[in-house]
């Protein structure tokens, strides 16, 4: 066998690994026993071990060396592309160092859930200050002396930097923060009320998933305390969450963590278990989320559909027709958590975590004032006070489980879907009409061609142009909000 070759079985070897790695977490954060998680952490320590040692191997180094890139076709080409970035990026960081990470964050998800779950932000505190101090240590060994936090962004969203995240949040703010008091001075649309079952809600979530072409041959879905997509190829997974007074909140996590899988299982299958068998970033991960729950499934074609399905559900739950219906998922409300956010407030979250985290990294915001500090800057951007730990600072999952630099993808993401929104509408002209017949197959047959079959070809970047034609920008999802918002609040 050629260098080229060799070197790609071992990368199949690895990335099969990493798929069982990944479904211990899944496994952690669904069915595991909770007097079983000292024992996960070890084992999670015990594959990061492995996989790092791969990562590492001498001979990874030698078949690289000895292949000439031009040599190969686009698909090799970007193969290499992923192989040397992360070779050159694991080389960096000490193989103890990588256990370490693993074991103390698989750790600190039981800790923050169960903190999570008793209001008390102490407990997780101390094991959030290691976690934090770790993940320091790994950005200076990857910064190479330059920015921490950059370094921690380029996990999850290759070639971004936080200077460009800021000056697009600079963009963003002024015209989100102007149509969020515009909207919240009009007259709200009626709110939901009622008691919804678990297990209709349950029912319709599957239903749901189906509507949006997720593939339970090679999928599943459960439930648990933060909804998330896990895997790749032919087994992507799935989680949700229900509320007996929200059943949106189960149905819209539904449908974003669709989107996240689609995106997974939409990738050619000739990729499978290589570098290119996988999404390209979070960002662009995240616009296949997003375009699925916001401009696809709170869309007022389909939320007529949706309308429909719930009263056939549900009975009579007190809103009067699909018109009031479109309103009543797209209203805007005051609300602390990240997830149930309207898409008028959505990116003021991210754009709060965005600053706290930077400062973290940075070394000027300590472990013991974040709450403190998450709860001021909670104050000014939303205008009151957060109530509990648990619609504060212990709301997400990411912290605890060392996911540094994710969270300003959620905004990427954002954006990128509003230029994939746009460049949709022009191509499918009466996209709108099948839609209300709860038929989104237009809308994800044109997703999964022009970009989810493509997986990681391609940077972030040009997935994104080669999808919409355009470079990406805020403007287009800025337009779409004002011109939803404005409609619908009469502004």
């Amino acid at each position: 066998m050629s260098a080229f070759d060799e070197l790609m079985a071992f990368t199949h070897t690895t990335q099969a690994l990493g798929q069982v790695a990944g479904r211990l977490g899944w496994d952690q954060e669904t069915m595991m026993p909770r007097g079983a998680a000292e024992q996960r952490a070890e084992e999670m320590a015990a594959m990061e071990s492995v996989l790092h040692a791969r990562r590492v191997d001498p001979k990874v180094g030698e078949w690289l060396a000895a292949i000439d890139d031009a040599q190969l076709d686009q698909v090799g080409r970007a193969q290499m592309r992923h192989i040397r970035k992360s070779y050159a990026r694991t080389m960096k960081v000490p193989a103890d160092l990588a256990a370490e990470i693993a074991k103390v964050t698989s750790r600190a998800q039981g800790q923050w859930a169960q903190a999570r779950e008793d209001e008390d932000v102490g407990a997780f505190l101390p094991v959030l200050e290691e976690v934090v101090g770790l993940k320091r240590q790994e950005g200076q060994a990857l910064s190479d002396g330059g920015d921490v936090y950059d370094a921690m962004i380029d996990d999850y969203e290759p070639d971004m930097t936080a200077a460009q995240l800021g000056e697009m949040f600079d963009t963003m703010r002024p015209r989100l923060v102007a149509l969020r008091a515009a909207v919240l001075e009009a007259e709200a649309p009626q709110a939901l009320s009622g008691e919804f079952s678990t297990s209709t809600q349950m029912n319709m979530t599957r239903k749901l998933a189906r509507a949006f072409g997720y593939d339970f041959a090679h999928g599943r879905v459960d439930k648990a305390v933060h909804p998330f997509s896990s895997g790749s190829g032919l087994d992507v997974r799935i989680t949700t969450r229900t509320s007996d007074d929200d059943p949106f909140n189960c149905f819209y996590s539904t449908i974003h963590e669709v989107g996240h899988a689609a995106y997974e299982q939409g990738i050619d299958r000739a990729y499978l278990l290589t570098p290119l068998g996988q999404g390209v970033s979070m960002g662009v991960h995240e616009s296949q989320s997003r375009i699925y729950e916001n401009q696809i499934g709170r869309g007022r074609a389909f939320t007529g559909w949706l309308f429909e399905q719930m009263r056939e559900a549900f009975g009579d739950f007190g809103i009067a027709d699909a018109d009031a219906f479109y309103g009543t998922v797209n209203r805007v409300h005051d609300g602390y958590i990240r997830t149930e956010a309207d898409e008028v407030q959505y990116n003021l979250h991210i754009m709060l975590r965005f600053g706290l985290e930077r400062a973290l990294m940075a070394g000027d915001l300590a472990v013991g004032d974040l709450e403190a500090a998450w709860n001021d800057r909670f104050e000014a951007d939303f205008g009151y006070a957060v109530d509990k730990p648990s619609n504060g600072v212990l709301q997400d999952v990411h912290w605890s489980v060392g996911l540094f630099g994710y969270f300003p993808t959620y905004s990427l993401g954002n954006v990128y879907a509003g230029c994939l929104n746009e460049a949709m509408r022009k191509a499918l002209p009466g996209l709108d009409a099948q839609l209300a017949e709860g038929d989104t197959s237009a809308a994800t047959g044109w997703l999964r061609e022009n970009l989810q079959h493509h997986g990681g070809l391609r940077t972030p970047a040009e997935t994104i142009e080669h999808a919409s034609g355009v470079t990406p920008s805020p403007e287009p999802l800025l337009a779409y909000l004002e011109e939803k918002f404005g409609a619908l609040y009469k502004l």
